[in-house]
Parts: C-alpha cells; structure tokens; sequence
C-alpha cells in the first residue's frame, strides 16, 4: 500500500482553492501509483475556521466540492481514494450542530467515516462552540489489489491521550485504547497542529506512543501555513510499529510525497534543526501567509536602528523579498547618531529601501499647540508618548496611502509589561515578534550572525555571509532614546531578571511564593505582577501577534481587562 501525504496549506474558508490543491495531490499519487491520498484536519475549509462554521451556505457547499473530487477521481485515477477534513452537520439541530469529521471520496462518490471525540477548548482552541463530540473511534477497511487493510483513524486531539508526555489531559475517552481491539494495521492522524517551538518533539513522543500501544506505524498528516495569528508548521511524520520515525516532510513548506507501508526502518541521519532556524522558519511563513492571504503586496515599518525593528526587518525580506519591503528612519533630537547609522547599514545589507522623516519639527508643533490646553509643553511620558505617537501616525499614513501592511516591532517582554505606546509603536497590522521575549530576540539574532545560520540565511535568500543584524545592534544597551540618555533599565527590570519572571507568570501561571522560592525577592515580583496586571488593556488593543510559545498574547490569553 503506497500513501499519498498532503501536507497543505489551505486559504480559510476558500473552498474552491482548497478543492483545487486536493485534487492536484490526487493527481500526483495517480503519477505516483499511490492507492489513498491523505489531507489535513478540517482540509477543505482550513483550519481554524470559526465563526464561518455559523455559514450554513459554506457548510453546504463542501459537498460540491467531494463531489468533483470524486468525479475527478472517476475519470483520472479510479483506483485511488482521498481523506479529506470536513464539518459534518448533525441529524438534528440542537447546538452545536457539526461535527469534525473525515470523508472518504472514491469513484464512487463519499461517505463520512470518522468523527473527531476529543474537542479542545484550552488556549487557542475553541472547538465545543461548534463541534459536537462523536463517542466512537473512526475505522475502515481498505482494499489494495484484494488484500485488506484494517486502519484506524483519528482526528488531532484524539491522538493527544498521553498524560505522562503532555503534562495534562483533556476529559474524554481514549481513542487510542478504543482502537487496541481492532488489529489495525495502520493509525492515521489527519491533523492542524498550531506550531511553537516545545512542540514538534512532543508530537513524535505521542504518536510513538499510540504505535507501540496498537503495534503498527502511524501517520502523522499536519496541515502547514499561516492562518491569522496561528503558524501550522506541518513537520509531518511516520513512524513505525516501535514508534520510531521513518520518514518525515518538510518543515513549513507545502508538501506532497509518497509513503510505502513497506517502508520500516528509522531514519538514521535525520538533521535536526537548531531551535533558532527552526523559530525563524515560522516566523517567515507566518508573516508570509498573513501578508498574501489579507490581499497585501507589501510591508512598511520603522526602523529604529535598535535589535527589535533589524529583526523584524530581517523576517520581512526572508517573507517577502527585500524589493517588497519598505523601513522608515525618524530620527528625534534624542537620537543618536550610531542609531541612523545602524539602521542605514542594516538596511543596505538587506538591500531594502528607506526613507527618513525627522520627526523635530513636529514635535515642536506638537509642543505649541499643547502649551495652551496643559499649561506648558508636554513633559516626561507625555512627551516620550507623543513621540511614539508621531511616529505611529506618519507610519500609518505612509501605509495608508501606498497599501502597505504596517508591522509592529514591538517584543513579547514590552507588551507582557506596557512598556509600549498605544497609538505609538503598537500601530500596525501584525506584530511579528510580540511572541519573542527581548532575551530571545537577542539570542535569535547572534544564531544570526553565526556561521551556523548561513544555510538557512541562503535558503531564505538573506545574505549568506558576514554579520546581518550586526555587532553594534546586538551589543548596544536597549533603548527607546525617547529621551537624553534613557535606556528602557530606567523604567523596568534588566531584561536578563524581567524575562524569566514573565515567562513563569505567563506561560507557566506560577504563583507568587513559586517565584519567591526560585530566588526573587517579593518586592520586585508584586512589581512584574502589577506591570502585567495594567497592561492588559493595551494588549487589548494590539495588533495579532504571530504565536510561537506555549502562551501567547492572543486569542489564548483571556484575562480581564478590569479585575483585582
């Protein structure tokens, strides 16, 4: 039995598109000899779809589409069948009235076969709005030149039953254990797995595990691409009866490539990417996806000369080509002049346009016309506010007139902390590193600069050679330069203390005598608590922030704006 793995990144909710890309893998199994196509999870309206699943006419309308891929089928290749991810409505109406399920397409037209049982609700994930659960385990048999194949199917979150691996467990049957019975000679797992960078390892854990427990391979079939704040970084795998993984596609690349059940033995010299390429592979596509699939050619941003605005530049031209992306410089009278020059260099290393705008003069209207109403010139904050503000509102008129996408350079460590301004430097489209703590953009950026980034700097068509952020981004002390000699330690904790507190109050939800016992003092935790704590309602009006964490400031992160 030869398997046709459909690593697709579909356009949410564009049916006929995402017809077309199945019925190209269909014809290339046919090329390939291969006897059953597989698709991702919810494949023929992409996932996640939301609230379009209220659209009764786009539910109707997948129909239309299996039946043509069935008719295609028909005429092309009558041997082959095809897995494809659709929302199956209920026999009655109570809410909700779908359910994740896979279709079976053949020749001789499709039929449902599988319902997805375990439906999530943490974090991103919102499932029990529009899915109702199934309560069996999805299984067929599948005949190939008269011999019969016994295979198992589940959907994402079935396969995620392993406590002991993922740390928690959702309530639910076990899929996994309702299959033991069956004899199966194969599992597959149609899924749409958002990325970040603990999971990858995680997934093949689990998916050894459900081989060694049915003792036979698994086919791991992760949907790829950028879809709204969410990166789908397919990395999808086989693995063996041991659980060993046997062969594997590319890591966010769409991708189509044959499977033969022959075919046993680990992959010995698999190359493991660094964390960093692999970071920035998802980033690139993440920003990539939202760029085309919003309708937009282009991207502006400010550069600033600090490591923030040089990374997102740098994601930017590997997104999009440097020809594609336009940096504006507006230098302050607080500027300094390594800054403009930094931010020059940077962008004739990356061979991208620019722009400068000194934004004195403005600032000194801006002081006239506020003299009246305050009393005299605007002071402290208010005047390094307003900076970020002028900034933010000659950015936005830049993207307005010449329908660029505005990118927000913004880090997660700021934005967790409000050391940003609303209507400032929070202006954009999408923020691309708001998921990045500053330690992390600067560890991100030395792998940069290494000679251990120049093949994935050649694969994404940065230069191969030679700094690319450049030492003097990278070492400088960070800062706004709102004001003479300000560095952004005047206002909050050293980055090297803030970070790992923010990560453990936000990823890890720890609690403050948890910190406490890790050696901070109460003092400055009640500090980090109370800046994160007043923050949330700038977060609140932030750009979508591509998610690469566990926990992302986002559609997973629902804390109220107003509490105690």
């Amino acid at each position: 039995m030869r398997l046709c793995l459909a690593q697709l990144n579909p356009f949410i909710g564009d049916l006929k598109g995402n017809c077309r890309k199945i019925i190209d893998a269909c014809s290339k199994a046919t090329e390939s000899n291969a006897n059953l196509v597989i698709t991702p999870e919810l494949s023929l309206l992409g996932y996640p779809p939301r609230d379009l699943l209220f659209n009764q006419h786009l539910i109707d309308s997948q129909w239309l589409c299996l039946e043509e891929v069935s008719s295609h089928i028909k005429n092309h290749a009558k041997h082959l069948a095809v897995l494809i991810g659709v929302a199956e409505p209920t026999p009655d109406r109570k809410i909700p009235h779908l359910f994740n399920a896979i279709a079976l397409v053949n020749k001789d037209g499709w039929e449902i076969i599988c319902r997805k049982q375990l439906l999530p609700t943490y974090d991103v994930f919102d499932e029990k709005r529009y899915f109702r659960p199934a309560n069996s385990s999805g299984f067929i048999n599948f005949e190939v030149k008269e011999k019969k194949w016994q295979i198992g199917l589940t959907i994402c979150e079935d396969l995620w039953v392993e406590e002991k691996i993922q740390g928690q467990l959702l309530l639910g049957p076990d899929p996994i254990a309702n299959l033991s019975t069956k004899n199966i000679d194969l599992l597959l797992n149609l899924s749409a797995s958002p990325f970040t960078y603990t999971k990858r390892l995680i997934r093949q854990q689990i998916a050894g595990e459900a081989a060694k427990r049915l003792n036979c391979p698994v086919v791991y079939l992760n949907q790829v691409g950028g879809n709204d704040e969410l990166i789908f970084d397919g990395s999808s795998f086989v693995t063996n009866h041991k659980g060993l993984i046997t062969f594997s596609l590319p890591l966010c690349q769409e991708s189509i490539a044959i499977w033969d059940y022959a075919n046993t033995e680990e992959v010995s010299s698999r190359i493991i990417p660094d964390t960093e390429e692999i970071l920035l592979n998802a980033l690139v596509l993440g920003l990539r996806d939202y760029v085309e699939k919003c309708g937009f050619k282009s991207v502006l941003l400010g550069l600033s000369g600090g490591i923030d605005s040089a990374l997102v530049a740098i994601i930017a031209c590997a997104a999009l080509g440097a020809e594609n992306v336009l940096a504006i410089l507006m230098p302050s009278p607080w500027s300094s002049d390594s800054s403009v020059k930094d931010a020059k260099e940077l962008a004739s290393r990356l061979g991208i346009q620019t722009e400068m705008i000194p934004i004195t003069p403005l600032m000194h209207s801006y002081d006239q016309s506020l003299k009246v109403p305050l009393g005299k010139v605007p002071q402290g904050l208010t005047a390094e506010n307003l900076q970020a503000r002028i900034r933010g509102t000659l950015l936005m008129a830049i993207a307005n007139q010449q329908k660029h996408l505005l990118l927000s350079t913004g880090n997660k460590s700021e934005y967790a902390v409000g050391y940003c301004t609303l209507y400032g430097d929070m202006n954009g489209g999408l923020s691309v590193i708001g998921d990045l703590y500053k330690t992390s953009v600067f560890r991100l950026c030395k792998w940069l600069d290494s000679e251990k980034a120049s093949k994935c700097r050649r694969s994404l068509m940065l230069p191969e050679s030679g700094a690319l952020v450049g030492k003097s981004i990278r070492t400088k002390p960070p800062s706004a330069e709102l004001s003479p000699n300000q560095f952004d330690s005047d206002s909050i904790p050293d980055y090297g203390i803030l970070d790992p507190i923010l990560k453990a109050l936000i990823e890890k939800q720890d609690n403050q005598r948890e910190l406490l016992n890790k050696e901070h003092g109460t003092e400055l935790i009640q500090r980090v608590q109370k800046l994160l704590k007043q923050a949330e309602f700038k977060r609140r009006q932030a750009p979508p922030v591509l998610k690469i964490s566990d926990q992302a400031f986002g559609s997973g992160w629902r804390k109220p704006i107003a509490s105690t």
